[in-house]
Parts: structure tokens; C-alpha cells; sequence
């Protein structure tokens, strides 16, 4: 599988960075839709992903909707590490089809452990249904 070919680069992705505020990650979150977006360090180093479940555990914890006490919590202080591993440039199909079973998308690193983008769960049953000859709409 051409992983470089099929997935949605990093100029594509949303990401945030671990230095973001709790603020600025909801708020892109609620933008966008999405419930899990990959979280990098300021060099573009893959650190894991933040989720709506870290977030929700997140005001619980500290019994607070308030947006702008959420500016005082970042991002970094909330994600979980070992949610959404990677994958690098030049995994395996199977490699990428037990991650892809486990998550809706991939996070696609190079050798460095930079984001280089996502790979969907979309993207990957297209690709595999074009390899069947399956019509795919």
C-alpha cells in the first residue's frame, strides 16, 4: 500500500500543539467536528492525540465549563500518550490494517517521528476495495 499516495497530508490535517490551551483545543474541535486531533510538539514531533473523552475528563476533573479558565490548562496536560500510536512512511499493509481496525485514523510519521499526515479508514477500504476490483462511490 502506498500510504504517501492515499493519506491526507499534514498541511491538510488539523493539529494542535501541546503548548495549545484547553480553550483552543475545544474550539478547533467544535469547529472541525472531529473527535480525536494528533497533538505535536514545536519541532512537529508526533506526541499522541487528544480526544473529546480528555477533554471531558479534563472539566470534570476540574469542575469547570468556564472558556476562560480553560486558558489556563494546556493541551500537553491533558492527552493521552499511548491513544492513536503511529505508523511510519513505509509500513506494512498489515501494519496498517490492524492499526486501522483500532482507530479511524493513523497518524503517519517519518524516520524523525515528524507528523507527515493522517491515513483514514476511508482511504485505506478504498484502496484495498480498488485492489478487489470493487466499484467504490
Amino acid at each position: 500500500m502506498n500510504i504517501a499516495k492515499i493519506m491526507i497530508p499534514k498541511a491538510l490535517t488539523v493539529v494542535l500543539e501541546a503548548t495549545s490551551t484547553v480553550r483552543q483545543g475545544l474550539e478547533i474541535m467544535k469547529r472541525h467536528g472531529y473527535t480525536a486531533i494528533p497533538v505535536l510538539d514545536d519541532q512537529g514531533l508526533y506526541l499522541g492525540c487528544v480526544t473529546e473523552g480528555d477533554f471531558l475528563r479534563h472539566i470534570l476533573a476540574t469542575g469547570t465549563t468556564d472558556m476562560r479558565e480553560q486558558e489556563k490548562y494546556s493541551i500537553g496536560s491533558i492527552f493521552r500518550e499511548e491513544f492513536c500510536p503511529a505508523l511510519g512512511i513505509t509500513a506494512t499493509d498489515q501494519q496498517v490494517i490492524d492499526s486501522i481496525l483500532k482507530q479511524n485514523f493513523v497518524p503517519i510519521v517519518d524516520d524523525r517521528g515528524c507528523l507527515c499526515g493522517i491515513l483514514t479508514r476511508r482511504a485505506v477500504i478504498v484502496t484495498l476495495a480498488e485492489r478487489l476490483g470493487a466499484a467504490v462511490s
